[in-house]
């Protein structure tokens, strides 16, 4: 099943339940989608989102909300930390397992192996093999770091 499909039948559920709280963060997370559907549609792109443009929109959302839980941790607004906390979780339910410390590490040497990378020239070649098999599985800018020092 696509990941927007789902989405939609959790907002169904959702909506059944009474689940106020889940039902808005979907129906946040169908508007993000929404909204970038119709800004590709005037640029003569496809309309529809596949599954790995849909789980950058919800990782954008997920950076979003740290972002505000450490804002509002230092502002001291405890019960706004606890509603994106909640949030967090319900969109984290959408995105795929992170990847280990192991496997990211063997799917590096692997990419690296596989490019033929010896320099940190190659590292645009290494990362961009890499963003597409973590899909979402990984945080790119430690995936950057990591790529980094073993090329140089």
């Amino acid at each position: 099943m696509a990941l927007k499909s789902q989405i939609n039948n959790d907002m169904k559920v959702a909506m059944k339940a009474g689940d106020k709280d889940r039902l808005k963060v979907v129906r946040l997370v169908l508007a993000a989608i929404k909204q970038i559907e119709i800004d590709n549609r005037s640029a003569n792109k496809s309309t529809e989102l596949d599954d790995v443009a849909v789980l950058a929109v919800i990782n954008k959302m997920v950076k979003q909300r740290h972002d505000s839980v450490s804002q509002f941790k230092a502002g001291g607004r405890d019960d706004l930390v606890s509603i994106e906390l909640a949030e967090i979780e319900v969109l984290t339910k959408y995105l795929p397992q992170p990847l280990s410390e192991a496997d990211l590490d063997s799917l590096i040497e692997q990419v690296i192996a596989d490019t033929g990378a010896a320099s940190v020239r190659d590292m645009a070649k290494v990362m961009g093999l890499i963003k597409s098999r973590a899909a979402g599985r990984a945080n790119m800018a430690t995936v950057g770091s990591i790529v980094k020092a073993r090329l140089a």
